[in-house]
């Protein structure tokens, strides 16, 4: 990797979906991919999913965020709920990426910050592989990124889903390894 300028994501590893989740081997992945990041002067940005109060950005024409309006302020930007888990807190200098949407670039300024990093490769881990991760992958994919996904820092509620994403779809478009053989690498 020594010609690239990767960039580690770590996308959507918040409270809430975290605890939702329930498997901890993919909050310890994903830790594990940030402290070799860290030690090899790779620059770590987190993203999250947050709402400002009242949902304004959801549109009632978008079925997956049209029901948050009426569903509390569980997913508003100051809720506990949408801030990076404390297993995984972000250092000063690590940028916090607050998106509206699916997708890591969908309403943030994730691209002005990768392009400021110099980013020409992105290493994915997130929470849900069939959400922010598939949405993900294919906005830098058109955007000419360089990408590898680190399977066992993503997890989806569906394992099946997971597993096809992982073994059939990404690898398509990106290098899918795991956080140790991608720190080995390093």
């Amino acid at each position: 990797m020594s010609d690239s300028h990767p960039v580690l994501l770590v996308m959507d590893f918040q409270h809430g979906i975290v605890e939702r989740l329930g498997d901890p081997s993919v909050l310890a992945a994903a830790g594990r991919a940030i402290e070799a990041a860290r030690s090899h002067k790779i620059p770590v940005m987190f993203v999250r999913v947050a709402f400002r109060p009242g949902y304004p950005e959801a549109a009632a024409a978008n079925s997956t965020f049209a029901r948050l309006a009426q569903s509390g302020d569980a997913l508003t930007q100051d809720h506990p709920a949408t801030q990076i888990h404390a297993d995984l807190a972000p250092r000063p200098d690590e940028p916090v990426v607050t998106k509206r949407r699916v997708s890591a670039f969908s309403g943030s300024d994730l691209d002005v910050l990768l392009r400021g990093a110099g980013a020409d490769t992105l290493v994915l881990a997130g929470i849900a592989t069939s959400g922010v991760v598939l949405s993900t992958l294919r906005a830098a994919a058109d955007l000419d990124f360089r990408l590898t996904v680190l399977a066992d820092a993503c997890a989806d509620a569906d394992a099946e889903v997971h597993r096809v994403l992982t073994e059939k779809v990404f690898p398509r478009q990106a290098q899918v390894t795991t956080a140790d053989a991608w720190a080995a690498a390093l």
